[in-house]
């Protein structure tokens, strides 16, 4: 048997019914989910890591946890842009989007190339990906100077601007990640958080009261 489908067959003996339902209730799109825990999921691709052929094969399943588990065992070195372009395409659930973000996407150095791209999109979570990407660059990219921030700065004032719910909370993310990296950037970001004010609209004010919320605690 092909090692996609026994990848396929392990999680389907994983699947529980409670955990469909918790996804469901997290807002989580449950049409080709089995209901498989994320430390269930993680288990299984222990024994797959690195391998981008077979991390390829998998998600094109389509099944929901097979696709998390496609994010965990590929190589970011191997990891193309014709790939990327239809991995994050294909994205239709929050979960899966910050999967692809933070277990593969962050350690791929080229893709904050094209950050601004996904932060302008119209699909929701090819929007959010750019977000969450800077939420992820935030947290692990601990070489980075202050002022490389100031880029992600100018694409929040931007583009942050958004209704949609798995949009806006991911702008308060991505904000509120990059201020708790030290005080300065703690400072910038609330000021962002107050620029962010002066647009005011619905989803940049819920924007900027969370941030500041959180960061001046």
């Amino acid at each position: 048997m092909k090692e996609v489908n026994v990848i396929v067959q392990e999680l389907k003996q994983k699947r529980k019914p409670d955990v469909r339902e918790k996804q469901a209730h997290f807002g989580i799109d449950t049409s080709s989910s089995f209901g498989v825990s994320i430390p269930d999921i993680r288990l299984i691709a222990k024994k797959y890591r690195n391998n981008h052929a077979l991390a390829i094969q998998v998600w094109e399943t389509g099944v929901h946890e097979a696709r998390i588990l496609a994010t965990i065992i590929d190589n970011p070195h191997e990891v193309t842009k014709t790939q990327v372009k239809k991995w994050v395409a294909d994205l239709n659930s929050w979960d899966v989007c910050d999967a692809l973000c933070g277990n593969l996407l962050v350690n791929v150095p080229w893709v904050y190339d094209i950050l601004e791209d996904y932060c302008k999109s119209k699909a929701e979570f090819v929007k959010r990906c750019g977000f969450v990407l800077m939420a992820y660059s935030a947290v692990h990219h601990k070489q980075k100077a202050d002022k490389y921030f100031d880029s992600y700065f100018k694409l929040i004032l931007k583009y942050g601007n958004d209704e949609r719910n798995f949009v806006k909370k991911a702008v308060s993310w991505a904000l509120r990640q990059i201020g708790k990296r030290n005080e300065v950037l703690k400072i910038s970001a609330i000021n962002i958080a107050n620029e962010l004010l002066k647009q005011n609209t619905p989803a940049t004010n819920w924007i900027a009261k969370d941030v500041i919320r959180e960061l001046s605690k």
